[in-house]
């Protein structure tokens, strides 16, 4: 298929599934931002003062994993308390992710919305490697050293702490025990989770049940920065190449074989633009022969023509062996004190795609950047059930497909959204004076086929609902 049929089959395809307007908000639920995790070895405080087990932050990625669980991935940990800035105030967190059962139940007629969703904690698994990592001595930046109290011989944890990287390698070396973890998937048969990071950028595979490394992808050398430095602004002043700093790989798809990941850089490389670039990068990886493939996705300018200002990508999700949603998104809403304006799902075909791992820089991206067309406008679809944009999230982070429903004699497809809270129980701001709680939010969006027709859901291996 040419790229311009291909543009004209995208959105027909998606004009006919909005022309319908079946897409809707059939739930929503939230997880007190104050709980603690399955985790109280790691209760002690961090460095900053807050709990090691604080359940926050659980929207930054979130993976379906068939009937009505799904696995929650915090990021590197609370660094919004400002305590040290020659680590960015990030702390020694050990990464985790955390088992969710989420409970879709029909409302009664007349309620708000049609489904009530029920999330409930089943587990905590921390990330660790049988290897030794690098841990930072901590004495450059005025802290004890990086290592984790629980760290043993053949369980060393990794952690958020940005220090923990070997000053003379590159950003992509896999033995740092810095980890940023931004968007995680199931393996299709349940037993590997597969994790992309900002700090890298990597893609790890972790046993599900240990939480123990049992692979790493390397990417194009293209993506890493040659020097690192504990402070993220001063990574991007020590580099030329690279990915931005805290701009790193944000999404992360499975297809619906299991075969291949595709990865997304939050943010346009260094030498395409850094981040006054418009052009990011997807990366396709075969999990069987670890080739990679590059493609070009156009950022939105969400700024003026005259004074450009792009979105950022927060997360991607396979519809298909070559469809993608792409999350894209502005910094604005609860939590950042202002009031939501983009945050978008855009569906984009990469069956016809040019291969740009041989561009560099804006100008050779751009003729290559692929089409999209909108799906979704999630700002618009919130208010229409009564949520002001200065109560939309600020970090809606986290796609993942989940089980279908029975509505109105009809069975739907959903759809659920994340929010990342900065490990922030509250906050407070010009908007909310007086605080306002802060919980890890889900939302919950139905569609039918003709809205996604391409749409086809993962296969899990050997997997039985009850129910189902």
């Amino acid at each position: 298929m040419n790229s311009k049929l291909c543009l004209t089959v995208l959105a027909a395809l998606v004009a006919a599934g909005n022309a319908q307007a079946s897409v809707d908000l059939v739930a929503t639920a939230q997880i007190d931002g104050h709980l603690r995790d399955r985790s109280p070895q790691t209760a002690a405080p961090l460095e900053n003062g807050v709990p090691g087990n604080l359940l926050g932050g659980i929207g930054s990625g979130l993976a379906y994993a068939g009937c009505d669980t799904f696995l929650a991935l915090p990021d590197r940990g609370p660094n919004a308390t400002p305590y040290n800035r020659w680590v960015d105030d990030t702390a020694s967190y050990i990464d985790r992710f955390h088992t969710l059962q989420m409970q879709l139940t029909p409302n009664p007629a007349g309620s708000a919305l049609p489904f009530s969703l029920t999330p409930r904690l089943r587990d905590t698994t921390l990330l660790s490697d049988r290897s030794y990592l690098y841990y930072g001595d901590g004495r450059s930046v005025d802290l004890p050293d990086g290592r984790p109290r629980l760290d043993h011989p053949f369980r060393h944890y990794f952690t958020g702490r940005s220090d923990n990287a070997v000053p003379s390698m590159n950003s992509g070396w896999p033995l740092d025990a810095r980890l940023d973890p931004e968007s995680i998937r199931v393996s299709a048969d349940g037993d590997t989770v597969y994790i992309s990071d900002e700090y890298g950028p990597y893609v790890y595979a972790f046993d599900r049940k240990s939480g123990q490394r049992t692979a790493a992808y390397p990417l194009p050398a293209m993506f890493y920065v040659p020097k690192v430095a504990p402070v993220g602004d001063d990574e991007i002043a020590l580099n030329t190449v690279g990915r931005l700093a805290n701009k790193g790989m944000e999404g992360l798809a499975i297809t619906p074989d299991g075969h291949a990941l595709y990865g997304a850089m939050q943010s346009p490389l260094l030498q395409d633009g850094g981040k006054n670039g418009s052009v990011t990068r997807i990366v396709k990886i075969d999990l069987r022969t670890r080739k990679a493939s590059q493609y070009a996705y156009p950022l939105t300018n969400i700024g003026k023509a005259s004074k450009p200002k792009y979105g950022t990508i927060s997360e991607i999700v396979a519809v298909n062996d070559h469809q993608l949603l792409v999350d894209e998104r502005d910094g604005n809403g609860f939590g950042d004190g202002s009031e939501a304006a983009f945050k978008h799902l855009f569906l984009i075909d990469l069956d016809d795609a040019q291969d740009v791992s041989q561009l560099q820089g804006e100008a050779e991206l751009v003729p290559a950047a692929v089409p999209k067309a909108d799906f979704l406008d999630v700002v618009a679809m919130l208010g229409e059930h009564g949520i002001a944009p200065a109560d939309v999230p600020a970090k809606l982070e986290s796609v993942a497909f989940g089980p279908d429903i029975e509505q109105d004699g009809k069975r739907r497809h959903t759809l659920f959204l994340g929010t990342d809270n900065d490990f922030l129980p509250t906050v407070t701001d010009d908007l909310h004076p007086q605080g306002a709680e802060n919980p890890n939010r889900f939302y919950v969006f139905a569609f039918d086929a003709q809205d996604l027709p391409g749409y086809q859901p993962q296969r899990f291996e050997h997997l039985r609902c009850h129910g189902h």
